[in-house]
């Protein structure tokens, strides 16, 4: 029982205010861009919107939805994202589940994992890596995407330490009793009880790999295979929105509506799929940052 003593009453009251001023500022840009991206012409040009739109239009959403190459860039973004998660998912629940039994189990089991962590404080490098990446013919294909990029180890070590506190070692010991291999274990046993933990490393390479824009922008030649945030970088480094909307209508729309418009699109599939995995969120980090 927590006794709710003046002091943490003062607590928790600041804590709330604290908790809640972090959420406005959160929230605040991103009702910005919406305003911006809803506004007409001239108010977003004059920089007068604020949180509310001035002159309400859709025209930025109607031109940028129905430009093929936008629409193009974002079917690679989740053909990306459905790819890279499933991969890196199944790479590391895998790695996870073996690196997670004892020494007398798994011999060499430290040596693996000292070979991950190593991997952590010491990479290849970015030319090293764009060699390996065109050596192996991966230029311009999804692969060159998702591939490098498929083992994170923090992630790996997030669902090895979950899977060894979680897991009872008597349910295991029971599974194999009963004839069970450990291909069934794993997935009869150890995928069901490990659904927080899945959950959050699922989130954490899902906005990994939406956000990624500079693998995008050095792996693809051709900008047609641009995933989407690399070629809203391009966008706005460039200035250029002729690959969003035509130059006719360019002359009736603000430049900040088109880009604030393209801005909320990109964010909108994290801002959906976050509340459903929300109620995993803190369990997982928890249980599975335990060490045993």
């Amino acid at each position: 029982m927590i006794y709710k003593t003046k002091t943490y009453r003062i607590f928790t009251i600041f804590n709330y205010i604290f908790l809640t001023l972090a959420a406005i500022l959160c929230i605040l840009p991103l009702l910005h861009i919406l305003a911006v991206s809803l506004s007409g012409s001239a108010a977003a040009s004059a920089n007068i919107v604020t949180l509310w739109p001035i002159d309400f239009t859709l025209e930025a959403y109607e031109k940028t939805i129905g430009n093929n190459n936008f629409l193009r860039a974002f079917g690679i973004a989740v053909l990306r994202v459905i790819l890279g998660t499933a991969i890196s998912m199944g790479v590391m629940l895998c790695a996870a589940y073996s690196l997670s039994k004892n020494d007398s189990e798994f011999k060499g089991r430290k040596l693996y994992i000292w070979f991950f962590v190593f991997t952590m404080l010491f990479n290849g490098g970015l030319v090293p890596t764009y060699i390996l990446v065109t050596s192996l013919g991966l230029t311009d294909t999804i692969w060159a995407l998702v591939l490098p990029t498929a083992v994170n180890t923090f992630n790996l070590i997030l669902l090895l330490n979950f899977f060894r506190t979680s897991v009872p070692k008597s349910l295991e010991e029971s599974a194999f009793i009963d004839g069970a291999g450990h291909i069934k274990i794993f997935l009869k046993i150890y995928l069901p009880i490990s659904v927080p933990a899945i959950a959050t490393v699922s989130l954490f390479t899902m906005v990994f790999h939406w956000n990624q824009w500079f693998d995008g922008l050095i792996y693809m030649t051709d900008e047609a295979n641009y995933p989407l945030q690399t070629f809203l970088q391009s966008i706005v480094v460039r200035k250029d929105l002729t690959n969003v909307v035509d130059a006719e209508t360019l002359r009736n729309l603000s430049q900040r509506t088109v880009e604030a418009a393209q801005i909320f699109i990109t964010a909108l599939p994290m801002l959906v799929v976050y509340p459903f995995i929300q109620k995993y969120f803190v369990k997982g980090i928890v249980l599975g940052s335990e060490k045993e």
